[in-house]
């Protein structure tokens, strides 16, 4: 299963580019023994952030799954805000930051890392 995107994916995330900020969507399934790996890379990947003014806006365990199909839980749930898609870009490019991403690769067994795009506020 993968867990990290690959270079053809940054290029199309990069031009489906709607512009503005984005909410990456981390659904994390960890391997035998991976969330102390994950929550090393969590303390790794916080000055990695802060440069391109990125913030973790919720991390939390996944619970009782109410709707899905047999094998779609998750173990964890993660929502982290960009200012732009090419702030992330920037961030994974980083050789600092590329130095820690073994300690993600290694903690998953499978994942899901979705751009979301906030949906217009109403009119009061």
């Amino acid at each position: 299963m993968a867990v990290d995107p690959r270079g053809s994916d940054l290029k199309r995330y990069l031009q489906e580019d709607p512009g503005g900020p984005v909410v990456m969507l981390n659904l994390l399934r960890f391997k035998e023994g991976g969330r102390k790996s994950y929550a090393e890379y969590g303390r790794a990947i916080q000055p990695f952030l802060e440069k391109v003014g990125g913030e973790v806006v919720y991390a939390g365990d996944g619970s009782t799954a109410l709707v899905a199909e047999s094998g779609q839980a998750w173990d964890a749930v993660l929502l982290v805000r960009y200012p732009n898609r090419a702030a992330f870009s920037q961030m994974v490019a980083d050789p600092g930051y590329q130095a820690i991403t073994h300690l993600r690769t290694d903690a998953l067994q499978e994942a899901v890392l979705q751009a979301t795009t906030p949906w217009p506020s109403r009119q009061k």
